[in-house]
């Protein structure tokens, strides 16, 4: 039997009750249950509070209660570990979880009995090089985004793959996105969605400043290299969109596919494409062929 760990985003509302919830359908199946420290408080059950950095150490698998953003946290704390993750979603869109709070029985009863599928996907990671030296770096499973700040005007990013000349974008900046990634930030500028079983790179302009500027689908294993330089000197880039760092004039920000894949559970009887008319398109009936 699993050990399961249980970690939440406690500005959700629901996130304390589905908690329990799910800690009681565990405990009652005679699984092993461990919580995240601050979870445990909320649940008054501090025999089963556990620091999530020690996770790894005990869990063989990891719920996440919240939304895509949660989990995409989660994601790039363990990936390194490879814990599969299964994301319960208490969010809006929840397009990378699997599992919704009105159905926690079945969500149990499917990890319990092993039935489920775990997809290995990509993640990338940037390397922010100033002269020689590297400054920041950072792992991602959606995108690296490169961007201006508040300042209305254009900033200007160089690339490169694999040392050859891709182009010089000028607007608001570039997007480095994973197939996971090509629903989130690259969707809204005009990237294309990639099945995330292909092993790709996207590179996404951020309101180009020209007509001829499109994204771009390139190999996974290749190194991206982007020059960046602006009048203003207010630039950054983002990981995930959730963590940010300043960059100079003249800065390059190096993205190549990360060594450890992101481990997600997956219902087998659920595809990439069913997710993607429901999240994205709104879609509520069966469309399959004859609606059977």
């Amino acid at each position: 039997m699993k050990t399961i760990g249980i970690t939440a985003n406690q500005s959700k509302s629901k996130s304390v009750q589905v908690a329990e919830r799910l800690v009681h359908l565990l405990e009652e199946r005679g699984a092993e249950v461990l919580v995240d420290n601050a979870l445990a408080m909320r649940l008054e059950r501090p025999d089963l509070g556990l620091e999530l950095e020690r996770f790894t150490e005990r869990v063989q698998l990891v719920f996440v209660l919240g939304g895509d953003g949660t989990l995409l946290g989660v994601a790039r704390r363990f990936a390194a570990a490879g814990l599969p993750i299964l994301g319960f979603n208490l969010g809006q869109l929840g397009f990378l979880s699997e599992a919704e709070p009105d159905d926690l029985s079945m969500a149990v009863d499917r990890v319990l009995n092993e039935d489920y599928t775990i997809e290995q996907r990509l993640m990338i990671e940037a390397e922010v090089l100033r002269g020689n030296e590297v400054v920041e770096t950072g792992i991602a499973l959606n995108d690296i985004g490169i961007s201006k700040g508040s300042f209305g005007r254009m900033i200007q990013c160089t690339a490169y793959m694999d040392g050859m000349f891709l182009g010089t974008y000028s607007g608001d900046g570039l997007i480095v996105s994973t197939p996971t990634g090509s629903t989130a930030y690259s969707l809204s500028c005009g990237g294309p969605i990639v099945y995330p079983g292909i092993q790709v790179l996207l590179l996404t302009p951020i309101c180009p400043h020209t007509l001829t500027s499109r994204p771009m689908v390139l190999p996974a294993e290749a190194v991206l290299e982007i020059h960046v330089s602006a009048v203003h000197r207010e630039m950054a880039i983002t990981i995930d969109g959730q963590i940010g760092y300043c960059l100079k004039e003249g800065d390059v920000v190096r993205v190549k596919r990360s060594r450890t894949p992101a481990h997600l559970i997956k219902w087998q009887d659920r595809s990439f494409f069913e997710v993607v008319r429901k999240k994205l398109q709104g879609e509520s009936v069966d469309s399959r062929v004859g609606g059977k």
